[in-house]
C-alpha cells in the first residue's frame, strides 16, 4: 500500500523521542485546562485489528487502540489505498464521563464512503464526553499522530467534521493547519460554525422561553435555579423525563388533533418565538438542558456565559406578555471569553476549506454557513473557502454521492491549486451518483441569510468574528483560561 509501513509488532514501544513528540504535539498551543493536554509519554499499547463495519468487510483493514489521554479511536487502511488519510473529528457532544469506544467504529461505518473512495480513515472517540472543543481538536490531532507513527506519512491529509465536529475540524484548521503543515484541506458537513459564544443563543432563547409558557421546567414545587443553567448539578432527570415534561405542556408527540387547545397555543407559540422547527423540538430542548449544564458546571465552574438581556422576542400571540414575563440574564464576561477562546473561530486558516450544509438542516442551522464566511473574511481568508449547499432537510446525514463528490473536489483543488466552484461540485456529482445511487441536491445559486436573520443578536455583540485572533492570542496566555478538562 501507499506510503504504509509495517504495522509495529504488539508490546513494540515508539522511541522516546517520538513519544514526547507526540505527547507535545497533542497539546499544541492549547491552554492545559482547556484541553486536558499535560505533556505524558506516549505508552499506549499499539493499535489491535478489529472487524471492520459491514460496508467495508473485505474492503480494508481495521484498527482499534487507546491512546495516552484516554481517548479510544477507529483505523481503517483500505486494500487499495490512494495513500491519502481523512481524520474525522465526530460531533455531538456526548455526554459521559470517559471515551465511548464505539463511537469511532460507529463513525467509520457511517462514513465508510471515505474509504470506498480509497482513503485511509482514522477518528477519535475524545478522551471524555462533554463540551470541549480545544480538547476535542487536541484528540483530533493526536490519532493523526498516532495514524502516522504506525502506518507512515500520508500524502495528503485531510480533516472532516460534521456537526459540532465541524466546529472541531475547523479548529483542527486553524490551530494545526498552518501553511506546510499536517493538513492540506478540510470538509466541514452541516458544521456548527458559529462557535459556541453564539452558536447556542437559539437554545438560550428556548430553555427561556419554554418555562415562560410551561412552568415545568422546573417546576413551582421544585427547587428552583437560573435557566442559564439549563439543569441543577445535582438533578436526577432524564432525557424521558424531560420528554415527558414537554409532552405535558405541548403535546408535541401526539397528533394535532389529540392535543388540547393549550397545548396547541404552547407549541405553536414556542415554535413561532424561536424559529426552532417543530421536528428537532425535543432534541433542541435536550441540549438546552443537559448539555448547558455540562458547560456550565463541568466545563465553566458554574459560571454563566448566556445571555437573554435586551432580547426582544416576537411571534407569539401576545408579545408584550412574553417579554414581561420571561426570565433574563446577562452572561458573566469571563465565562464568555472562556467558551469564545475554546470554540468560536477566527478565519485564520491557511488550507483549502469545502462545506456542505443541507439548506432546511432542522439542527445547525444553514446560516451558519454565513457566519463563517463573515469570520474568514474579517480574517481575509475566504479565498481558502468554497460553499455548497444542498435541497436537503436532515442534519445527521447527507447524500453518499454527495459525501463522496466533496471529497474529491477538495482533493482535486488540493492537488491542482484550481479553487472549484458550486456550480463544477455540482456537475461533479453524476459520477459518483452513478456509483452510490443516493441522488445528487446541490444548489449552486443559494446564499445563506446572515446569521442574525435566523437568531436574534445579543445586545453589545457582533454578527462576526465571535472572537479575533488578537483576542485568541491574547486570552491563550492566561492561566486557567477555557473549558475544564
Amino acid at each position: 500500500m501507499i506510503g504504509r509501513t509495517p504495522p509495529r509488532q504488539s508490546g513494540t514501544r515508539l522511541p522516546r523521542k517520538l513519544r514526547t513528540a507526540l505527547a507535545v504535539g497533542a497539546a499544541g498551543v492549547l491552554v492545559g485546562t482547556l484541553a486536558g493536554a499535560t505533556p505524558a509519554a506516549m505508552d499506549a499499547p499499539r493499535p489491535t485489528t478489529t472487524a471492520c463495519p459491514g460496508d467495508l468487510a473485505g474492503k480494508a483493514t481495521c484498527y482499534t487502540g487507546q491512546d495516552a489521554s484516554g481517548a479510544h479511536y477507529a483505523i481503517a487502511v483500505p486494500t487499495h489505498w490512494n495513500g491519502s488519510l481523512i481524520v474525522h473529528a465526530h460531533g455531538g457532544p456526548d455526554l459521559g464521563d470517559g471515551s465511548d469506544p464505539e463511537r469511532s467504529l460507529d463513525d467509520l461505518g457511517r462514513w465508510s464512503v471515505m474509504v470506498d473512495q480509497g482513503y485511509a480513515w482514522a477518528g477519535s472517540s475524545y478522551r471524555r464526553g462533554g463540551y470541549g472543543t480545544r480538547m476535542a481538536a487536541a484528540d483530533t490531532e493526536n490519532v493523526r499522530r498516532l495514524f502516522v507513527a504506525e502506518f507512515g506519512g500520508p500524502k495528503r491529509t485531510y480533516v472532516h467534521g460534521q456537526s459540532w465536529g465541524g466546529n472541531v475540524a475547523a479548529k483542527v484548521a486553524e490551530v494545526y493547519g498552518r501553511k506546510n503543515g499536517p493538513y492540506d484541506g478540510a470538509l466541514l458537513t452541516n458544521g456548527v460554525l458559529a462557535g459556541g459564544s453564539r452558536g447556542y443563543d437559539h437554545r438560550v432563547d428556548l430553555r427561556a422561553v419554554y418555562q415562560y409558557y410551561c412552568r415545568n421546567h422546573p417546576r413551582p414545587t421544585e427547587p428552583q435555579y437560573p435557566l442559564w443553567q439549563g439543569l441543577r448539578a445535582d438533578s436526577t432527570m432524564t432525557t424521558s423525563g424531560l420528554r415527558a415534561r414537554l409532552q405535558e405542556c405541548t403535546g408535541y408527540a401526539s397528533a394535532r388533533q389529540d392535543r388540547t387547545a393549550l397545548q396547541q397555543r404552547n407549541l405553536d407559540d414556542i415554535l413561532a418565538v424561536t424559529k426552532i422547527p417543530e421536528r428537532t423540538l425535543e432534541s433542541h430542548l435536550r441540549f438546552a438542558t443537559f448539555t448547558f449544564r455540562d458547560i456550565v458546571h463541568d466545563r465553566l465552574g458554574g459560571r454563566n456565559p448566556f445571555s437573554n438581556r435586551g432580547v426582544r422576542y416576537s411571534g407569539s400571540h401576545d408579545d408584550e406578555a412574553l417579554n414581561a414575563g420571561v426570565e433574563r440574564f446577562s452572561a458573566d464576561p469571563a465565562a464568555v471569553r472562556d467558551l469564545s477562546y475554546d470554540s468560536d473561530l477566527t478565519g485564520k486558516v491557511a488550507i483549502p476549506v469545502l462545506t456542505l450544509h443541507a439548506i432546511d438542516d432542522p439542527t445547525a442551522f444553514v446560516e451558519h454557513e454565513a457566519a463563517y464566511r463573515a469570520t474568514l473574511q474579517g480574517a481575509h481568508r475566504d479565498r481558502y473557502l468554497v460553499q455548497t449547499f444542498t435541497e436537503e432537510h436532515e442534519h445527521s446525514e447527507l447524500s453518499t454521492s454527495e459525501y463522496a463528490t466533496s471529497i474529491s473536489a477538495l482533493d482535486t483543488w488540493v492537488r491542482t491549486g484550481r479553487k472549484p466552484t458550486p456550480q463544477s461540485i455540482a456537475a461533479s456529482c453524476a459520477t459518483f451518483d452513478r456509483t452510490y445511487g443516493t441522488g445528487c441536491f446541490y444548489r449552486p445559486d443559494f446564499r445563506p441569510a446572515p446569521y442574525a436573520a435566523r437568531v436574534t443578536p445579543r445586545p453589545g455583540g457582533t454578527d462576526w468574528p465571535a472572537m479575533t485572533a488578537r483576542q485568541e492570542k491574547a486570552w491563550s496566555r492566561v492561566e486557567g483560561v477555557g473549558i475544564a478538562p
